[in-house]
C-alpha cells in the first residue's frame, strides 16, 4: 500500500470552482480517492477560460483538476438537482465552494444531503465565511491578500502594494480543506459519523500572517515592505552581483562571519554597527551597501561557488524557466506527463509535492474535457453513477457526446 492509494475507496463530488476547491479535490485524487468535478454543462469551471493556454485549454484549469472526472449538470433544473442528489447520496465527500447560504436554498446544503447520507464528510469552502460579518463579502485570492496585511508588506518601500505572484491564498486554502478532509475521514472510522468541515480563504491569509500579527499584538510593529529583505535577521535578502541577483540567508552570527571572510571584508564582523542581529537589521541599509559593493564584482556563479564553499546559504535568484532548467526539477521528478497517450509529452504538470516510500505518484490522468463523463456517471443506475468495479477505480475516459 502506498500514499497515492491510501483514498481508493473514497467518493469524491467536488462542487468547486475556480482553485482553492479544485485544488482540495486534485489532492484527493491524487491520494486515489475517485472525485468526480461537477460543472456547468455549458460554461464549466470558470477557469476552464482563463488564459494562458495550452493547445486552447487553460492551463490554470490543468494545474487543479487532474485526475478527475467531469459531469455537467445545471442545479437550477429539477433533473440536474436529482442528478446532483443521486451522486451526493452514496459520497463519502462533498466539496462545494458558493457564497454561504446558495447550497441551502438549492437543496445542497449539508443539512439537506446528511439526512440521508450521515456518514457523508461535506467541504464547504468560502472567502469569509458564514458569519454575519463576512458571509456577504466578496472573495477571491488578491482581495484576501490585500485584506490579510500580505500586500501591504509585500513589495518595496515607497512603491504601490504588491500582490505574490503565487495564488498562496487559494492553494493553501485547498490544503487546509484537504487536511480537514483527512482527518475527518480519520474520526469517521472511530464515530461513523459524518461532519461539516469549514475552510475558509480569510482563514489562510491570517494563518499565513501569523507571526507578522503575533509581532504586532506584542510590540504594535506593523510589518512594511522590505522587497526580499526580512525583519527577523540580516543579511537575508537578495544581492545585485554584475551580471544577475543571487539570495543570501546568513542568519546567526557565524554566518555573518563566514560571509564576511569569503567576500574578503572580514573588518564588518568587528564593526559595532553590525555586532549584532540586532544591530545588523536596523543597519540593514548600509550593511546591503556594504556586501552587495563587494558583489556587484564578479557573477552570480562565481558568488555562489565562493560564498557556498564556506557555508554560507546563497542560492541564485530564477525565473520559472530557470528554475524548471535546473537539475533538481529533473532529479525531483517535478514535472509529470499524463497517461493520456493523446496528450504529447510536451505538456507536463507539476506533481503532488509529496513521495511514498521513495516513489512519486504514478502518470496522472490528464484533466477531463467539460462532461467527458457524463455517460458513465451520470447514466449509471442505483449507486449514485460510481463506478461498479469498484470504489475510486475509474473507468476508461469516454469523450462527451
Amino acid at each position: 500500500m502506498t500514499l497515492f492509494k491510501s483514498l481508493n475507496d473514497v467518493r469524491v463530488l467536488d462542487l468547486s470552482l475556480n482553485m482553492a476547491g479544485p485544488t482540495c479535490g486534485m489532492i484527493l485524487a491524487d491520494l486515489g480517492a475517485d472525485v468526480i468535478k461537477v460543472e456547468h454543462p455549458e460554461r464549466g469551471d470558470d477557469t476552464r477560460s482563463f488564459p494562458p493556454s495550452w493547445d486552447g485549454k487553460s492551463v490554470v484549469f490543468m494545474a487543479c483538476n487532474r485526475n478527475k472526472r467531469s459531469v455537467g449538470i445545471d442545479y437550477k433544473s429539477e433533473q440536474g438537482k436529482a442528478e446532483a442528489l443521486r451522486l451526493a447520496a452514496s459520497a463519502d465527500v462533498v466539496i462545494e465552494s458558493f457564497r454561504p447560504g446558495t447550497t441551502d436554498k438549492l437543496g445542497l446544503g449539508y443539512e439537506d444531503l446528511k439526512e440521508t447520507n450521515p456518514q457523508l464528510i461535506y467541504c464547504s469552502i468560502s472567502a469569509f465565511g458564514r458569519g454575519e460579518a463576512g458571509k456577504g463579502l466578496p472573495g477571491y485570492d488578491p482581495l484576501i491578500q490585500a485584506f490579510s496585511g500580505i500586500m501591504a508588506s509585500t513589495g518595496h518601500p515607497g512603491q504601490e502594494p504588491a500582490r505574490v505572484a503565487a495564488s498562496l491564498i487559494d492553494l493553501s486554502t485547498g490544503l487546509w480543506a484537504a487536511t480537514g478532509i483527512l482527518a475527518a475521514i480519520n474520526e469517521r472510522v472511530a464515530t461513523g459519523q459524518g461532519q461539516l468541515v469549514e475552510a475558509t480563504l480569510v482563514d489562510t491569509g491570517y494563518a499565513l500572517m501569523c507571526h507578522q500579527m503575533a509581532g504586532f499584538l506584542a510590540n504594535g510593529t506593523v510589518p512594511e515592505p522590505r522587497g526580499s529583505a526580512s525583519p527577523i535577521t540580516a543579511p537575508y535578502e537578495a544581492f545585485q552581483t554584475s551580471d544577475g541577483w543571487v539570495m543570501i540567508a546568513a542568519g546567526n552570527d557565524s554566518l555573518f562571519h563566514r560571509l564576511c571572510d569569503a567576500i574578503g571584508r572580514p573588518e564588518l564582523k568587528t564593526d559595532d554597527s553590525f555586532l549584532k542581529i540586532s544591530d545588523r537589521t536596523g543597519n540593514r541599509r548600509a550593511l546591503h551597501e556594504q556586501i552587495e559593493g563587494v558583489l556587484l564584482t564578479d557573477t552570480a556563479a562565481a558568488w555562489i561557488q565562493k560564498i557556498g564553499e564556506a557555508g554560507v546559504p546563497i542560492g541564485p535568484v530564477n525565473d520559472v524557466g530557470d528554475a524548471l532548467a535546473h537539475p533538481i526539477a529533473e532529479e525531483r521528478s517535478t514535472l509529470q506527463s499524463t497517461d493520456d497517450p493523446g496528450i504529447p509529452e510536451d505538456l507536463r504538470l507539476v506533481r503532488m509535492p509529496l513521495t511514498s516510500n521513495g516513489e512519486t505518484a504514478p502518470a496522472m490522468r490528464r484533466p477531463p474535457e467539460l462532461r467527458e463523463h457524463d455517460d458513465e456517471v451520470l447514466g449509471g443506475e442505483g449507486d449514485g453513477g460510481w463506478n461498479a468495479a469498484g470504489l475510486g477505480t475509474v473507468a476508461p475516459s469516454r469523450s462527451a457526446a
